[in-house]
């Protein structure tokens, strides 16, 4: 029964990141006071273990109904595009959520290892199981390239606790969000005490808010015209087909745009530049050399020689040099074949390769007052690697450019998903996000993280709208500028290490 219980929190949990029904509750949005109560399960499944063994069985079976539940879609991918077999793409989706669930199952077995048949107080226990929940949210960031789709802090980018955003960060705001639910999931017999506590810290907290997390201001507005082709994501990189259709149509939209900037999604152009019809290259140059218009498009750069990059460029008057932005963070699989698994790429249809990676805190694009700096694909998920551009305020971006195509996942909540990670990012910076996808979400999101412009999803349109720049330091950009997550790292496994020596002198 306890397993029962704990496998359907962890699928609350999944659906609490980006509710998927457009029943009961807003179809796409947050659910987080749902994120809360999970955990509050859990936990309270934790102290009714009665061994560490036990406790972390029950982490494992929790994080892996969470994991299943969050990126489900990847069946899409490997089966429908990828033609894996049925059973190999569910088998290799699962095992992907159970290895990763192991980190989770370590944070269940060393809380029930320390608290055990213990007598602890319950804000000391509550806090020692945030800072362990929290190092398992910090290693499915980081350990073997990291994949922290589905992070509990996305729950709260509304809500009560959305403004630690800039302050905490995703992964800080969760492991607040998971201090507060392990009180409640703790909670046994009259503990006024702790109540009164916990009220005045939170209330004390809450009044600083406003200002620790500090203020932006306005760097100007720029209009924009963002592209969502639709391109099939099947044809996409046929030659008979996709191909010809991506270059007829974005050519055309990128000439027409009037707006002082114009972006195109990832691969929008999805050949080398040495490899477009003949004149094409050169009719986009001669376009953005006229004054007021720049352009920033996805492209495949690169040669035989040298190796290719999954790059944006940027296109303006009187440049030298095209502008490049090279993607640093590679989807495993997608853009890198990891040691030893080549023979499973080998088993899908998937146009793979290994690309080259950039480097970390590339340049931005600089265009009417604006720092302009793209991130492609999931790079958004990873907000250190984005704060490494903040550690000097008179370069850092004032304006986030997301290119991506998710096609790869049909119509699926992995777009919603993907809409909530940006979002967080524009609250966790205070800057504007734009967005321009292959087949959605394309979207313009304020430095509040509020969608202002939107296109609907898996249609072929073009989005033109006005973002306004901010300038301007969150505490959440000067330390992970500065530090990366280590702080917050620092901070669990000194908590994790405190509770080791208290449980060794009793």
């Amino acid at each position: 029964m306890p397993f029962a219980i704990v496998l359907l929190a962890g699928l609350a949990h999944a659906l609490s990141v980006a509710w998927p029904f457009a029943w009961g509750l807003t179809a796409g949005q947050p659910v987080w006071w749902l994120q809360m109560v999970a955990l509050a399960v859990l936990v309270w499944q934790l102290q009714r273990a009665p061994t560490w063994k036990r406790a972390g069985l029950l982490g494992w079976t929790f994080g892996t109904a969470m994991l299943v539940g969050t990126f489900w879609w990847l069946y899409i991918s490997m089966h429908t595009y990828g033609g894996l077999a049925p059973v190999l793409t569910v088998l290799a989706v699962l095992g992907l959520a159970v290895f990763l669930a192991s980190y989770y199952a370590a944070a269940g077995a060393v809380f029930g290892l320390l608290f055990s048949r213990s007598r602890a107080r319950l804000l000391w226990r509550a806090l020692v199981f945030a800072a362990l929940w929290t190092l398992a949210e910090l290693a499915r960031n980081t350990l073997f390239t990291g994949f922290p789709w589905g992070a509990g802090g996305y729950a709260h980018i509304t809500g009560p606790l959305a403004g630690w955003l800039p302050v905490l960060g995703v992964l800080g705001t969760g492991g607040l969000a998971v201090l507060l639910a392990a009180t409640v999931g703790l909670w046994r017999g009259a503990l006024w005490k702790e109540a009164v506590a916990l009220v005045l810290v939170a209330s004390v907290l809450t009044f600083a808010l406003p200002w620790l997390a500090g203020t932006s201001a306005s760097a100007g507005k720029l209009s924009v015209t963002l592209l969502q082709g639709n391109i099939p994501q099947d044809e996409k990189f046929q030659p008979g087909s996709g191909v010809p259709l991506a270059l007829r149509w974005y050519g055309d939209q990128l000439l027409a745009a009037s707006t002082s900037l114009v972006v195109g999604p990832e691969t929008a152009v999805p050949l080398l530049p040495d490899d477009l019809p003949p004149g094409y290259w050169d009719a986009l140059r001669s376009r953005f050399n006229q004054a007021g218009r720049a352009a920033l498009l996805g492209i495949p750069l690169g040669s035989l020689q040298a190796g290719y990059t999954n790059s944006v460029v940027g296109l303006k008057p009187d440049q030298a040099t095209v502008y490049q932005y090279d993607k640093h963070h590679l989807v495993p699989f997608g853009e890198f074949i990891p040691f030893g698994f080549r023979w499973f790429t080998s088993l899908m249809n998937i146009p793979l390769g290994d690309f080259n990676r950039g480097a970390v805190g590339q340049p931005s694009f600089d265009w009417q007052g604006q720092r302009l700096a793209p991130n492609i694909c999931y790079e958004d998920l990873f907000g250190e690697e984005l704060g490494a551009r903040f550690i000097d305020p008179a370069t850092a971006p004032t304006i986030f450019v997301n290119v991506s195509n998710i096609g790869w996942f049909g119509d699926s909540v992995a777009i919603d998903q993907h809409l909530l990670i940006s979002r967080a990012r524009a609250i966790e910076f205070q800057r504007p996000f734009v967005r321009a996808t292959n087949t959605g979400a394309t979207v313009i999101i304020n430095h509040r993280g509020e969608v202002t412009h939107a296109l609907p999803r898996l249609t072929r349109g073009v989005l033109v709208g006005e973002v306004e720049g901010r300038t301007g330091t969150t505490p959440f950009a000067w330390w992970v500028a500065r530090f990366g997550l280590w702080p917050l790292a620092g901070l669990c496994l000194l908590l994790v290490a405190a509770a080791l020596v208290l449980r060794r002198r009793r």
